[in-house]
């Protein structure tokens, strides 16, 4: 009985997780009509990484190079995919239909895995897979042939953000998530500062308002996010996890059109939706397991 108290208040958690990277989007949105891009992720990640390693001081000590160095390597590329997306993000006009490109990496996973490391993918992605191109599809021509640029820096966050997730599922360290986190998120964080600094002009003064936008986006929708991620994975299977965290875009898509009052056409629901099911296809051997365990 306790340890499925301890599954549901995790699966709480992770949900409470998927709403606030859904808020973080509209907080990061709203911060970018005061900040340059690369600025506002380069800064928001050392903040964030900052907070981390605050709350996380023991994990921290004997950290030893051989393990440090592989998360560096990883951290380096969710700069590269947190480029795409803030990117995107200063583009678009529509963030529900991004947040359902951003999360086609669920789905691109296995197919990276047997591109990069010659990995079989369950045969459950190929099922997945023409689901969300019809997905795409529908918001692509949506009114005819529309992709905005944005959309198109959502789906290389998406291909990265696959990449990411193979390198982080192959890399044979002892350290604690919370320090594997803080790590990257301080790698991104100078590696987009230092892109900033080559190509944006930093403003001198910031409206309050920005700069509440910029400390929300940092200290709630990604330091609280993360610790909370990091509590609620360790108290439930990742099949579980795996599976609540496919929940960010639908949360996101529901808050841009209550916030930017973006209301999504009947094409652009419906390929939404097929992109949803894809992630759900893709995730078929957790959801067996889920099912299993009830």
């Amino acid at each position: 009985m306790l340890k499925q108290g301890a599954h549901f208040k995790a699966e709480l958690i992770l949900i409470l997780v998927t709403i606030l990277a859904g808020f973080g989007w509209i907080f990061s949105k709203e911060a970018l009509t005061g900040l340059p891009p690369l600025f506002f992720m380069g800064m928001r990640f050392l903040v964030a990484c900052f907070v981390l390693v605050l709350a996380g001081r023991k994990y921290f000590v004997r950290m030893r190079w051989r393990d440090i160095r592989p998360a560096l390597f990883v951290g380096g590329v969710m700069g590269l995919t947190m480029m795409f997306w803030v990117e995107g993000l200063s583009k678009t006009q529509e963030l529900g239909v991004g947040a359902f490109i951003a999360s086609l990496g669920v789905v691109l996973v296995p197919i990276v895995a047997k591109l990069l490391f010659k990995e079989q993918p369950p045969n459950s992605i190929w099922v997945a897979l023409p689901i969300a191109v019809i997905g795409l599809a529908f918001l692509a021509l949506d009114g005819g042939l529309k992709f905005e640029v944005g959309q198109l820096f959502f789906l290389a966050t998406a291909v990265m953000s696959a990449f990411q997730f193979n390198l982080l599922s192959r890399q044979s360290t002892r350290m604690s998530v919370l320090v594997l986190t803080a790590i990257q998120l301080g790698v991104a964080g100078v590696f987009l500062l230092t892109i900033s600094l080559l190509t944006e002009t930093v403003p001198h003064v910031l409206p309050t308002n920005v700069v509440g936008w910029f400390l929300a986006s940092t200290l709630i929708a990604t330091s609280l996010r993360f610790l909370l991620q990091t509590y609620g994975q360790s108290l439930t299977p990742v099949s579980h996890a795996a599976v609540i965290m496919n929940l960010e875009p639908v949360w996101t898509a529901l808050f841009a059109s209550i916030w930017f009052a973006q209301l999504m056409s009947v094409g652009q629901v419906f390929g939404c939706f097929l992109i949803f099911v894809a992630m759900l296809v893709s995730r078929w051997q957790q959801i067996k397991v889920i099912f299993k365990n009830h």
